[in-house]
């Protein structure tokens, strides 16, 4: 079983993504809003993202442990953030120049290092692109 890391800026996509491909992979999902909101943590300054992708790392391992395949969609906008979370696959969804929060846009580093460059917002397309390169 494998996690797939679905990043990029806020609407750029990766949620629908990620709503596309958990169904086809039979994956759990885990959206940062939603882990975010159980943690009660509204924390978006850099310590607070590290905290979030620590959580994200432990739900993401405990769903791979119990032998589920994990979709994770998140911002994760630092090469720390990215470096905290265990990703076997990097999927950038890089379809807008900026995001709706100016502090993200900011503190949001390209990553360098990636599995699949999503650059247009037509998710079934993506979707089944990425089924084929990981099946």
């Amino acid at each position: 079983m494998k996690i797939i890391l679905i990043m990029g800026l806020p609407g750029a996509g990766k949620t629908t993504l990620a709503e596309e491909l958990a169904p086809k992979l039979k994956a759990k999902r885990l959206n940062a809003d939603e882990v975010r909101k159980a943690a009660n943590d509204w924390d978006f300054s850099e310590e607070g993202r590290k905290r979030q992708a620590k959580r994200m790392a432990e739900f993401a391992l405990k769903l791979k442990n119990e032998g589920h395949f994990v979709i994770a969609d998140f911002v994760c906008p630092t090469p720390e953030a990215r470096s905290l979370f265990p990703a076997d696959y990097i999927i950038w969804v890089d379809t807008i120049k900026e995001g709706r929060f100016d502090d993200t846009n900011k503190m949001f580093v390209k990553p360098e290092k990636f599995d699949f460059h999503v650059i247009t917002q037509d998710a079934k397309v993506w979707a089944n692109k990425i089924i084929k390169e990981i099946s």
